[in-house]
């Protein structure tokens, strides 16, 4: 028993955003009265399914040394381009396209980081601006509706009372999971962001894996954009507007370091439900939306401070 209880201590150190879980849902469910009802418990989780999704691509790039800025912008690019598809009818085509285009904004970040030799901060903010411009053209700054019922079932359809997104949200992080500590391709991210140097000198082609990591933040993106889309029923150009800076913070709120080679996939969760618990705290609590971004941008100054120290 005290082996136990001693490895769960460990585990909620190593786990900063779980123990904050734990303390704001104490809080919350004092505070209010509706914080801890059955409805209000699974819209945290699908408000948060589009945040942890994003943030599961982001941490594999993150651990692999990387940052990607684009990721909102991939996800509007992603909705967009697909909507036109998807307005005449063709859900599975139009599902296609959008992942797609994921993995092809996400290839070409990659590319130009490892052949281009540029930073991925540098890279993946002029991706940003141009996927936002092309999303703004192509959508003519309009949004585009009315899809079909099988893809709108992606953001609004339940399977034995659980949202669709939420099923989503729990099959890409067993798949996430699963690619970091199974998978050779998991082995080389951390080691990559951990020493890239020393991966080079074993003979692992560096430039390949890292292009893999931002196809799959890309991909990831793109999810998220029709769930979104789906949960609508409208594609906006505006869509993913700050949402990096979200994908970033649930990353970092779970115990990735900045630096790389450090991170899971269930830290990230822990934190995209963190962010999520807190904005749906002020909500209820009535906090203005004008200050909830003031609370998030001190809540990522507290966590990255923490890392620091470590």
């Amino acid at each position: 028993m005290n082996k136990i209880m001693r490895g769960f201590l460990v585990f909620l150190r190593r786990n900063p955003a779980l123990v904050g879980i734990i303390g704001v849902t104490i809080a919350l469910s004092i505070i209010t009265d509706s914080f801890l009802s059955v409805y209000n418990i699974i819209n945290v989780f699908r408000q948060t399914s589009i945040m942890a999704i994003m943030g599961f691509g982001m941490t594999m790039v993150i651990i692999s040394g990387g940052i990607d800025l684009s990721v909102g912008s991939v996800l509007a690019l992603s909705a967009g381009v697909s909507a036109s598809v998807l307005s005449g009818g063709y859900a599975f085509l139009g599902i296609l396209v959008a992942l797609v285009v994921g993995a092809a904004a996400g290839a070409f970040n990659g590319f130009m980081i490892t052949k281009g030799k540029l930073q991925p901060f540098i890279v993946t903010l002029a991706t940003m601006a141009i996927a936002r411009s092309l999303t703004l053209g192509y959508m003519q700054g309009m949004p585009i509706s009315r899809f079909p019922d099988s893809f709108t079932f992606i953001g609004r359809g339940t399977v034995a009372g659980i949202p669709m997104p939420i099923i989503i949200l729990l099959s890409i992080f067993i798949l996430s999971f699963y690619i970091l500590k199974k998978t050779r391709l998991g082995l080389y991210i951390y080691s990559i962001g951990g020493n890239e140097e020393a991966t080079k000198l074993s003979g692992i082609n560096v430039d390949k894996y890292k292009i893999y990591v931002y196809v799959i933040s890309g991909v990831f993106a793109a999810v998220s954009g029709m769930i979104l889309a789906g949960r609508l029923n409208s594609a906006q150009p505006t869509f993913g507007t700050g949402y990096e800076l979200d994908a970033i913070a649930t990353v970092v709120l779970g115990g990735a370091s900045l630096k790389g080679g450090k991170g899971t996939v269930y830290g990230t969760l822990f934190g995209a439900l963190l962010l999520g618990i807190i904005k749906n705290g002020m909500n209820l609590m009535g906090v203005s939306p004008f200050y909830q971004d003031a609370v998030k941008g001190a809540i990522i100054l507290i966590a990255v401070l923490m890392e620091r120290k470590e």
